[in-house]
């Protein structure tokens, strides 16, 4: 870290961008634990841990990464049906999948992600944090309603006037003060369990070494390691782009694994990278790993120092940062009239598809996969009809030449087999490939169709204008994709 820290302004940058990370994270990993059923503590160590131990590890740096709403989600049914035990070794295997999906170099097929998916994966991500807080707000006292709604017009006002206190902790703030002052009688955080009044420990989860664990834990630790790894390789992009920067995606991944393992032998409910953190620090200035350090360091400070004041903070305020989260979260740009009717039926359907299945299976890696599925199947089936084959005839109608034109896989190819007039074509035929592409094998067996056909009625073919890659592949596989049966 020390390094990149040439002058005493970018010292002072990094630090109190690192201060303000820190404050912001706080409502957040509070809520978070109480999505994943938790008490708070355990998001607030593992917000601590995930960001000391990322800023050494991650190949982002100014990247924050905390306890976050997706992984709350993923890891929830593990604590309501299991214990806290269950989630901590769910946590650790989480990590070492991430580690090892590091190591294999899997965060390269992050670009066969399409945009459509990672929209759906955001706007279903806002909906199920929007979800989760409802039950803070059914069956409450009614004084809930109007300090939910106090809050939330902090949040959209504040910002307007000034930013330089983030505006959820001065609305967090506002409604803790009134809380204690008129002695409200509201949930709290402290009646969602004991905040930590001490540095965590490290330990092991108390949880049979059996397979009957694994069954258990296995289906969760690989939706965790999925989840995280594609949320912080979206983040881990974003802010390459507004930093003007690289940054290597495999160490990302594998950083991410191995502080989640950090984060379970200390008794964190684990995360990953976290978009609006991430934000807030970049956009305060911070480009290097000093900040996101000083964040977890300032976190735990906050909360083991003044855990009592945290503990009297109203539910109501922390419902109403998770709403403006969700809010801020959601891409509203993907839903308007303008963007629907410009953007292609396909686009559209594969964002909602990936929406739907996350709302459903509440699992944003299961959905990011259909999406990514259905996607291709539909780019498939869209460039199968981009193929075109034109034939003509010379001028003394002896030769027949076929353009073809498109690219070339099982899902196209397949109609060329149909394309020729074998029976009327004069005794010689070209077939020109000079405006198309072979890229797979399925292609080559319907050439070498074609190529029969016409020799079944004393025809010749000959093929050309075959570029060199699929010269290559035609050259390797012709006459060897069929058997004498």
């Amino acid at each position: 870290m020390l390094p990149s820290l040439p002058t005493p302004a970018v010292l002072r940058t990094e630090v109190l961008a690192g201060l303000v990370v820190a404050l912001a994270l706080i409502p957040e990993a509070i809520s978070f634990s109480i999505i994943a059923g938790v008490d708070p503590r355990v998001g607030l160590f593992a917000s601590f841990t995930m960001a000391v131990s990322i800023s050494v590890l991650g190949g982002r740096p100014a990247m924050i990464s905390a306890a976050t709403g997706a992984v709350a989600l993923v890891v929830a049914p593990v604590v309501r049906e299991h214990g806290l035990d269950f989630l901590i070794a769910t946590v650790i295997l989480a990590g070492l999948v991430q580690v090892v999906l590091g190591v294999l170099r899997v965060p390269r097929l992050m670009r066969f992600v399409p945009r459509s998916v990672m929209v759906g994966f955001v706007n279903a991500l806002a909906i199920l944090i929007f979800w989760a807080q409802v039950p803070h707000l059914v069956g409450v006292p009614w004084l809930v309603y109007p300090m939910v709604a106090a809050a939330l017009a902090i949040m959209v006002f504040l910002p307007r006037l000034t930013t330089a206190v983030p505006a959820p902790l001065v609305a967090i703030a506002v409604l803790t003060v009134l809380t204690v002052a008129a002695h409200l009688a509201v949930p709290n955080v402290g009646d969602e369990g004991a905040l930590p009044d001490s540095l965590p420990v490290l330990g092991l989860p108390d949880v049979p070494l059996t397979l009957e664990t694994l069954r258990i834990i296995a289906p969760y630790a690989f939706g965790m390691a999925l989840v995280g790894l594609m949320e912080s390789l979206m983040t881990a992009k974003l802010v390459d782009e507004v930093t003007d920067t690289g940054s290597s995606k495999t160490r990302e991944a594998w950083g991410q694994g191995a502080a989640n393992v950090i984060t379970g032998f200390f008794g964190g409910m684990g995360g990953c990278a976290m978009i609006g953190q991430t934000m807030i620090n970049v956009r305060s200035g911070a480009r290097t790993r000093l900040s996101t350090f000083l964040a977890g360091t300032f976190l735990l400070i906050l909360v083991v120092g003044l855990g009592d004041v945290v503990a009297t903070i109203p539910m109501a305020a922390l419902a109403a940062v998770m709403v403006m989260v969700a809010v801020g979260t959601f891409d509203w740009h993907s839903v308007r009239p303008a963007t629907l009717r410009r953007m292609p039926c396909s686009e559209t359907t594969v964002m909602v598809t990936t929406v739907v299945v996350v709302v459903v299976t509440h699992n944003l890696a299961i959905g990011v996969l259909v999406g990514v599925l259905v996607a291709a199947l539909l780019f498939a089936r869209r460039v199968a009809h981009l193929v075109e084959v034109d034939g003509v005839l010379s001028e003394d109608g002896t030769v027949k030449t076929y353009h073809v034109h498109g690219a070339l896989f099982f899902a196209s190819s397949n109609d060329l087999l149909g394309q020729f007039d074998y029976a009327g074509d004069p005794g010689t035929v070209v077939i020109d490939l000079s405006d198309s592409h072979v890229w797979d094998a399925s292609t080559v067996a319907v050439l070498d169709a074609v190529g029969t056909k016409y020799a079944a009625r004393g025809k010749d073919v000959t093929m050309v204008g075959l570029n060199r890659a699929s010269a290559a592949m035609h050259e390797r596989l012709a006459g060897h994709l069929t058997g004498a049966h």
